[in-house]
């Protein structure tokens, strides 16, 4: 079952106060278990389950001011987690260092129009977007600046089934992500934007020397969301226009030990991918992720390992492949060995040139 999460923003700042309120019952929901099953380690070398926690809490929602599946709702989410991470200890949640959060089942929430209720107390958001489908589950959560957000993760339906049935184009593209270009096609299309984080690099440090936290705040808000309205719109195009999407498993967060860790953050290559991979999913396109290994020096039309090398390799933007002629862009090149390496299945199908 395919689910998709519809975000919109609360309206009003008194809502925000009651939400900010209910965020720090479940703060305490989160730490009580996190201590209970600490305790429980410490003692008999077990952990509690979900099943566990829902008992040892039952009762607490009316004192603390949440729905009863709320706390249900946590309890599931810090097993999950500690079972996910494999540690006993997870990280407390406090006023000052946590982001609000708080979990609802669909049955905890009544969606009417523009508002959605729950604990008794309606919530007025933007509709940004036509609610279409089966709410599943949810949660109200709190980004940097402060503001409140409502998010719906459902089951599509209506125009989401609709899009499924789209015309098929037939098409498939190998995509080489990069830092000089976002991402680059193998049918040539160079898909790029301006370096965000050096476009307000200017504005951040003003604004840090004087220790202006909200100006700072807002300018990373921004950052932030300019990237996430480009990938969106970028993934969007790639998804409706070609009927398999072939990307190489460049790791983000390795890069981002190195150097270039600057760079690997401001081209959001992981959001991306991501972004590829639901609507992929959503629109009846197929996405993978290939080994793009000897992408760059293997030359896309004879196979053979030819291009430069190393270091100082990585300056030259075009080469000549010595054992077939064929001149190459070297991105457009690792995106098209990109597509021929899903299709072979193999990266490893390569022949050394002799030359080198």
């Amino acid at each position: 079952m395919n689910l998709t999460t519809y975000q919109y923003r609360i309206k009003d700042s008194t809502s925000g106060k009651h939400l900010t309120k209910m965020s720090y019952s479940v703060n305490f929901v989160w730490n009580f278990v996190n201590q209970s099953n600490i305790e429980r380690w410490s003692k008999f070398r077990k952990t509690f389950s979900a099943f566990d926690l829902n008992k040892l809490s039952a009762g607490c929602a009316k004192e603390l001011g949440l729905h009863s599946q709320t706390v249900q709702a946590v309890c599931e989410e810090y097993a999950k987690s500690s079972k996910q991470f494999k540690r006993v200890k997870l990280n407390w949640r406090s006023r000052k260092r946590s982001l609000g959060w708080i979990p609802f089942k669909a049955s905890g929430v009544k969606v009417n129009g523009d508002s959605v209720t729950y604990g008794g107390r309606s919530f007025r958001f933007w509709l940004s977007r036509p609610i279409e489908g089966i709410v599943r589950f949810g949660s109200f959560s709190q980004d940097a600046q402060g503001h409140w957000y409502v998010n719906f993760v459902m089951e599509p339906g209506g125009r989401a089934q609709a899009d499924q049935g789209r015309v098929k184009t037939g098409k498939s593209v190998g995509v080489d992500l990069g830092l000089k270009t976002i991402a680059t096609l193998s049918d040539g299309v160079e898909l790029s934007r301006e370096k965000l984080t050096k476009l307000f690099e200017v504005q951040l440090a003003k604004a840090q020397r004087v220790r202006k936290k909200k100006r700072i705040t807002a300018l990373h808000a921004k950052i932030k969301n300019k990237r996430k309205d480009w990938n969106h719109k970028t993934s969007t195009r790639l998804v409706r226009e070609y009927d398999k999407i072939v990307v190489g498993n460049v790791s983000s967060s390795k890069l981002k030990k190195t150097r270039m860790a600057k760079s690997v953050s401001d081209a959001g290559w992981a959001d991306l991918k991501l972004m590829l991979k639901y609507k992929a999913i959503a629109l009846a396109s197929e996405y993978k992720e290939v080994n793009e290994k000897f992408s760059t020096l293997t030359c896309s039309d004879c196979s053979t390992k030819s291009g430069p090398r190393g270091l100082s390799g990585l300056g030259v933007r075009e080469w000549v492949c010595v054992e077939c002629g064929s001149i190459h862009d070297r991105d457009v090149n690792a995106a098209k060995n990109i597509l021929h390496f899903s299709l072979s299945g193999m990266t490893g199908q390569l022949r050394e040139s002799p030359s080198l």
